[in-house]
């Protein structure tokens, strides 16, 4: 029997799924490893480690991340130059202030997703906004805001497919 028995090109279609980060009660962390798992494809049945089958995650309101005890004021983000005496360090706060919450979202997603050629391709289907405002309105299918209508809508969608 054949391997590739349901990999067709409708299993690897990719979703659009939209995250409201600011209105969401869950840490930075939490929130940042469901996307993380979204954006590799785990969700699907055709999940394979070495294929990218995830789907595309669009983060709004990024502006309100919700992090635990002085994770803002205490945790360090770190770059080097490769020049002696040239390692750089910034607070979660300044970074917000800087570049604003959605960078701080990218970082904690990247951490998270693994570390090969795979990782550049998928962290770009991330796309961050600080605001509730962004282009891909007409792309959404699911809404991830709130786990149980999300779970809810697959679950509809599955039905209305198995019984046409």
């Amino acid at each position: 029997m054949s391997q590739t028995i349901g990999k067709t090109r409708l299993a690897y279609s990719r979703a659009w799924h939209l995250v409201d980060v600011g209105s969401d009660p869950r840490p930075l962390g939490r929130i940042a490893s469901k996307i993380a798992l979204t954006l590799m494809g785990k969700n699907k049945p055709i999940w394979d480690p070495s294929t990218d089958c995830g789907d595309y995650v669009i983060a709004v309101g990024c502006r309100e991340l919700h992090t635990t005890g002085k994770k803002r004021f205490q945790k360090q983000y770190y770059h080097h130059t490769t020049r002696p005496g040239s390692l750089k360090s910034l607070t979660m706060d300044r970074m917000i202030d800087k570049w604003g919450g959605a960078e701080v979202l990218k970082r904690a997603v990247s951490g998270m997703l693994p570390k090969n050629r795979l990782r550049a391709p998928r962290l770009a289907r991330l796309k961050a906004f600080e605001g509730v405002a962004h282009p891909y309105k007409q792309n959404i299918i699911q809404s991830r805001h709130d786990s149980s209508t999300a779970e809810l809508s697959e679950t509809k969608i599955g039905l209305s497919i198995s019984r046409s």
